[in-house]
């Protein structure tokens, strides 16, 4: 008796269960998915990029990785017979390209010879707080509401707390030079968001993604040729733990990742998107401290956790929301 009362009782849940899924619409699920990939692979580019520096010099990996991943996206788009750019798409994905991919994405890469993919990955959290500066600097600007005021000084205070105020003070036990860079990258994502508003771009955005990429990749590559990095060929050794990370940055990091983050920019409220600002630093600090030994301390979760809420607070749903969700990302 007992052993058919339970049977009926797990039969029971199990058909609850199954009814649950059975009311998630296959849409629904892409939009899980999707976010899933956004978060976790864009928040794993970090530590991805750190693996390709051990035996990459850092413009040429940059330049390459673009190169590879841009080319893929525009013959992918072909394939699928998405609509040919126009000659006046190419200044302004050109523009885009050297804002959001060799100001971002190469600022992000400098600053990992020395300072940990954690801490760069909470410095480019900065990316709103630019915006809503620029926003209020501009001629005829708005100035922020108390919300945004108050997130722009946690966001402040965080970077403090995060580097240490002694370690600020004195630029001492940091490479100060790194977290620049990483400031600067996020400043030219910042101004790449605000004028893809009005850019004339093409209209499917993994178009508009492959030509951005391309157009960096050979910026890239001048800039690497011009610092001496092409010698690299000449004692070649790029260690199998390098190779597939630059594997996974342009398949999973350039084209996976950015083509479910498009998608979802179509699919749900921008304000949902621009959540990735403050959860892919997470992701990012616990594969650091996981995968490549980096150290978390309790400085670094208080000021990793006031720059959340900074973003937080800058990022909850009004015009803002809608840029930080419009700014591609930059690792």
């Amino acid at each position: 008796m007992v052993s058919t009362v339970t049977k009926r009782s797990l039969d029971s849940l199990s058909g609850k269960i199954t009814a649950k899924f059975a009311q998630v619409s296959p849409n629904k699920w892409k939009v899980i998915l999707a976010f899933f990939v956004v978060y976790v692979v864009w928040g794993s580019t970090y530590v991805a990029i750190r693996f390709t520096l051990e035996s990459m010099p850092p413009f040429l990996m940059v330049a390459i990785r673009f190169l590879i991943a841009g080319a893929l996206m525009c013959a992918w788009t072909h394939l699928r017979g998405e609509p040919r750019p126009k000659k006046a798409h190419l200044v302004p994905t050109a523009v885009l390209g050297i804002l959001l991919l060799v100001f971002g994405s190469t600022g992000v890469v400098l600053a990992e010879r020395t300072v940990p993919s954690g801490l760069v990955s909470l410095l480019v959290a900065t990316v709103p707080i630019y915006i809503v500066l620029l926003q209020w600097l501009r001629p005829g600007g708005t100035p922020p509401g108390k919300r945004v005021v108050a997130g722009l000084g946690a966001g402040v205070l965080g970077l403090v707390l995060l580097l240490g105020p002694a370690r600020v003070a004195t630029g001492s036990g940091i490479d100060l030079f790194g977290v620049v860079c990483v400031l600067v990258g996020a400043l030219g994502s910042a101004i790449g968001a605000l004028y893809a508003r009005s850019a004339n771009l093409p209209s499917s955005q993994q178009v508009a993604a492959g030509m951005e990429m391309l157009f960096a990749g050979v910026v890239l590559t001048l800039i690497s040729a011009c610092a001496g990095e092409f010698s690299y060929f000449q004692h070649f050794n790029l260690s199998i733990k390098s190779a597939l990370a630059l594997g996974y940055l342009i398949v999973f990091g350039s084209m996976l990742a950015f083509s479910a983050y498009g998608w979802l920019l179509k699919s749900v409220p921008a304000d949902r998107v621009s959540t990735y600002a403050y959860v892919n630093p997470v992701v990012a600090v616990f594969l650091g401290w996981s995968l490549a030994g980096e150290s978390i301390t309790m400085q670094t979760i208080i000021g990793a956790a006031v720059i959340l809420s900074a973003v937080l607070l800058i990022t909850k749903p009004g015009p803002t929301a809608q840029l930080v969700a419009a700014c591609e990302h930059e690792a």
